[in-house]
């Protein structure tokens, strides 16, 4: 007679546990999410100490066996009471394995699996751990040939979420908004590459699932679209900044007042307000549980940016400001200049190559417009630049220069289009 499986009680009647595919997956894996469950159950502070016993004892490589007495002496900080309630959880539930015979603790198999997935995981602790983590996982399953689809899905998922925010805050035209979009694909941008390599490698594999290469398809196009917005926020901060309001000659913007006063507590905001309203707004009704709402959310549920102390420019800064902008656009003049008369195929140093990196840097980033519809609607020199015949070509592969301030750049072509 076939015994009832312990879930049945969360199924409805005539569904079956073990005929459902992704409930079977788990359940192959239930020995290491056991070890899991056992790390992670109970309060945030037996948590801690249960990994933090089971790392130690698991990086001693050289000698992976430990005696009461090695255990007791490495572990001379922790009162031992806790100490033995936390070897007794660990051994009781499999993470810890004790030979009775030579008296010896070792790591268990699943035990050793859990320790590896936290130390993979605190290794992006720093960084962004999502995606830092997802790539990872891909590029190990790569490595060893069993790239796993579900973690394929993952970091699809993540990249989509995150070209999603970054579209939300280039359609909210707020230059904050898109300055700290803009951090973010900085922060994730060697992410981003590391994974164009491995997914690269996964579509070359002819032996790969099909399932696994059309998920690889689609995060490749997700890629594709990430590097894109690196010239999207640049062009549409420079936009931004064309409508900055100058404030006289002080050499203060609109967007260096909003910074500065995105800075300041509300008791200093208040102090700034007071005596500018000739009168007090009054309410006609006020609904409680609304009220109520609004400030749940405000107080618990807002996530709130970090302070960023900005304080606002003197008025030295004028001078030097207008001779940033002056440069930026002799150095656009010079480079249309340049390419204005080419007709056949041009390195891409001969056209940016310049006596310093930031002047190197500018040109490249103009190139990288070359085509774009919306930049040459407008009125300038750049746009001028952005509707010459020209189409840039770049490999994978860099070149080594001998020059002062720009070891590297990436080897490319300038290619007339007619």
């Amino acid at each position: 007679m076939q015994t009832e499986h312990p879930l049945t009680d969360f199924f409805q009647a005539g569904f079956d546990a073990r005929d459902l595919g992704p409930l079977d997956a788990l359940l192959r894996a239930k020995p290491y999410l056991d070890a899991l469950i056992t790390l992670f159950r109970g309060g945030e502070d037996e948590v801690l100490m249960r990994l933090l016993v089971l790392r130690e004892i698991g990086a001693r490589a050289d000698a992976p066996r430990w005696s009461p007495q090695d255990i007791q002496a490495h572990f001379v900080y922790l009162n031992p009471v806790k100490l033995e309630t936390v070897l007794l959880r660990l051994r009781q539930n499999g993470l810890l394995v004790w030979d009775s015979d030579a008296a010896l603790y070792s790591l268990s198999e699943p035990g050793r699996v859990a320790l590896a997935a936290v130390a993979t995981l605190t290794q992006f602790a720093d960084q962004d751990a999502e995606l830092g983590y997802l790539t990872a996982q891909v590029a190990a399953g790569q490595a060893v040939g069993n790239v796993s689809r579900e973690t394929l899905q993952h970091l699809l998922a993540r990249l989509n979420e995150l070209h999603a925010d970054f579209e939300t805050a280039l359609e909210s035209q707020s230059e904050f908004q898109i300055r700290e979009a803009r951090r973010k694909l900085e922060s994730v941008w060697k992410w981003v590459e590391r994974g164009t390599q491995v997914i690269r490698q996964v579509l070359a594999d002819e032996d790969a699932d099909r399932q696994v290469q059309q998920v690889a398809q689609s995060i490749a196009l997700a890629q594709g679209r990430m590097l894109r917005m690196t010239g999207v926020f640049q062009r549409r901060l420079a936009e931004l900044a064309a409508q900055r309001v100058h404030l006289g000659q002080s050499g203060l913007t609109s967007t260096n007042v909003a910074d500065w006063l995105r800075g300041q507590s509300q008791e200093a905001l208040a102090t700034l307000g007071r005596d500018l309203l000739s009168f007090t707004p009054q309410p006609d009704f006020v609904v409680s549980d609304i009220l109520l709402d609004v400030a749940e959310f405000e107080l618990l549920e807002r996530e709130r940016a970090s302070d960023i102390v900005s304080a606002l420019p003197t008025s030295e800064l004028a001078a030097s400001v207008s001779a940033v902008e002056a440069e930026r656009l002799v150095l656009a003049e010079e480079l249309y200049a340049l390419l204005k008369d080419v007709r056949s195929d041009a390195p891409l140093a001969d056209a940016v190559l310049a006596d310093t990196y930031p002047e190197t840097a500018y040109r490249l980033s103009l190139l990288s417009l070359l085509g774009d519809a919306e930049a040459a609607l407008e009125q300038s020199v750049v746009a001028q630049l952005v509707r010459l015949p020209l189409l840039l070509e770049t490999d994978a592969e860099v070149e080594v220069l001998d020059h002062p301030e720009v070891a590297t750049l990436t080897r490319g072509r300038l290619r007339p289009l007619s």
